[in-house]
């Protein structure tokens, strides 16, 4: 009886343990399958992750990309609307040029030339009201003067209209043009002593030279604006 004991212990014992190592194999087996699911969510994780920062690294390149063309494109854009205004500043239409030049007025001659029979004679005038208004007159057209030899120093001719006067008494000398009564003008080739009102002197001719050209015979003088 006791042998039979013995030997149903015995397989007992073997049975559990030719049976014990298939239930750990199994919990091993469970333990791995979950760390590889494991491992796998986490690659997939950072593999998602790593792909995203990469996206977001290239969009703002792109956009960066973006801005730097609009900003050039903003900038040609620019410097070809202003370059009409400039060329219109700096070349005004020759239209408008012809009406401002014909709204100018006419201007004054700013002075006069003094002609003898035809030859003309340097003539240093004054700076006063009569030469003013003489220069306004010839201006319009020269003033041509039929003149007449007179107590041999002088040749006197009216000028066809009155001029304002300043008489201040005078002693004249060869080549002093003066003005008398404010109507008449006279040119000396001598001298004398009167009330005149002066308008100018010749320069370029001497005493003998003017007595040459105006001691001999009536002469003609034409008075011109420049």
């Amino acid at each position: 009886m006791s042998k039979v004991l013995v030997i149903s212990t015995s397989l007992r014992a073997k049975s559990n343990s030719d049976i014990l190592p298939v239930h750990c194999s199994a919990a091993e087996s469970q333990i791995r399958e979950r760390q590889t699911e494991r491992i796998q969510r986490r690659m997939k994780h950072i593999s998602l992750e790593r792909l995203w920062n990469k996206g977001m690294r290239i969009g703002v390149i792109l956009f960066a990309l973006v801005m730097m063309v609009s900003v050039t494109a903003c900038g040609q854009t620019g410097t070809k609307k202003e370059s009409p205004a400039v060329s219109q500043e700096t070349e005004p239409e020759v239209g408008e040029t012809e009406k401002a030049q014909s709204k100018e007025p006419e201007q004054e001659a700013d002075t006069m030339v003094l002609a003898i029979n035809g030859e003309i004679v340097s003539v240093e005038w004054e700076d006063n009201e009569s030469v003013d208004a003489l220069m306004e007159l010839v201006s319009k057209e020269p003033l041509s003067i039929q003149m007449s030899m007179y107590g041999g120093f002088e040749q006197v001719g009216s000028i066809g209209t009155s001029l304002p006067r300043n008489d201040v008494q005078t002693t004249t000398e060869s080549g002093d043009i003066v003005l008398y009564s404010g109507n008449q003008i006279v040119v000396f080739y001598g001298s004398n002593s009167w009330s005149y009102t002066r308008l100018g002197r010749i320069t370029d001719k001497n005493v003998d030279e003017l007595a040459e050209i105006l001691g001999n015979e009536d002469v003609t003088i034409t008075i011109d604006g420049e």
